[in-house]
């Protein structure tokens, strides 16, 4: 059985290992989906992209969703790579999950924008126009929520997608996580939805497993909530959980 613990509002739910945190995940992921269903006509969820979401991705395309009921949009992306480079996050969801269910729409961010503040506005408008009932997310290892790394992380920012530079842990975990040979080969600017675009989602579940992610986890839950440690503001927000691995959760 699962360990729960909840701080503030965040709920808590360690798993005996990466496998069932996966799945378990992707359970409480569809489950949610299909509550809203039963009520809307259509939900709408933005996805990370990243090798921590595999398994909970590869599981929540196996259940039994209406997925033509469902509008799918990324929280970021790099700036300058090709579209369909593996290490775009919009190709990365789109061969893990978006090819293979029948979503009602895929909304990509286009790194490559001629203009830049263009794009930012034309992403911000599709959020707007479908508000946000689910976010299926992660923490870095310096603790970021999509690319709001401590430097340009702000709780109250007023923009809904900016354009960032990635700071040198979040650079550096690219080369650990295995999507990049190289620190060089890491772009070094990328376009983010904003923490407070994220936290309006009406139902947060952040999947972190593994060993990198321990003192990110530590400090989710024990710093104080300011910007230096961006994923504490997770602990503020009321339908909100974390689900770990036994190896992730090791300091807590």
């Amino acid at each position: 059985m699962p360990e729960h613990l909840k701080v503030e509002d965040l709920n808590i739910a360690i798993f005996e290992n990466r496998s069932i945190m996966g799945a378990s995940a992707a359970q409480m992921i569809a489950t949610k989906i299909n509550e809203l269903l039963a009520t809307q006509a259509i939900v709408n969820i933005i996805f990370a992209a990243a090798p921590s979401q595999n398994e909970v991705l590869i599981a929540l395309r196996e259940k039994n969703i209406d997925w033509s009921r469902i509008n799918a949009f990324h929280m970021d992306e790099y700036i300058g790579l090709p579209l369909d480079a593996p290490q775009s996050f919009g190709a990365f969801l789109r061969n893990i999950l978006f090819a293979h269910v029948g979503f009602r729409s895929v909304n990509y961010i286009n790194g490559n924008a001629s203009d830049i503040i263009l794009e930012c506005e034309r992403y911000e408008a599709l959020l707007k126009a479908f508000p946000t009932d689910i976010v299926c997310m992660g923490i870095g290892e310096n603790g970021h929520l999509a690319f709001n790394d401590p430097p340009v992380a702000d709780f109250k920012d007023t923009q809904w997608v900016k354009m960032v530079d990635l700071d040198l842990v979040c650079r550096q975990q690219q080369v650990n996580d295995g999507c990049f040979e190289t620190l060089a080969a890491v772009p070094t600017q990328a376009l983010t939805l904003t923490i407070p675009t994220l936290m309006r989602g009406k139902h947060l579940f952040c999947v972190v497993p593994g060993k990198t992610k321990q003192q990110a986890i530590y400090n989710t839950l024990n710093q104080n909530i300011v910007e230096l440690y961006p994923s504490t503001i997770l602990r503020t927000h009321p339908n909100s959980i974390l689900i770990l691995d036994e190896v992730s959760a090791a300091l807590l």
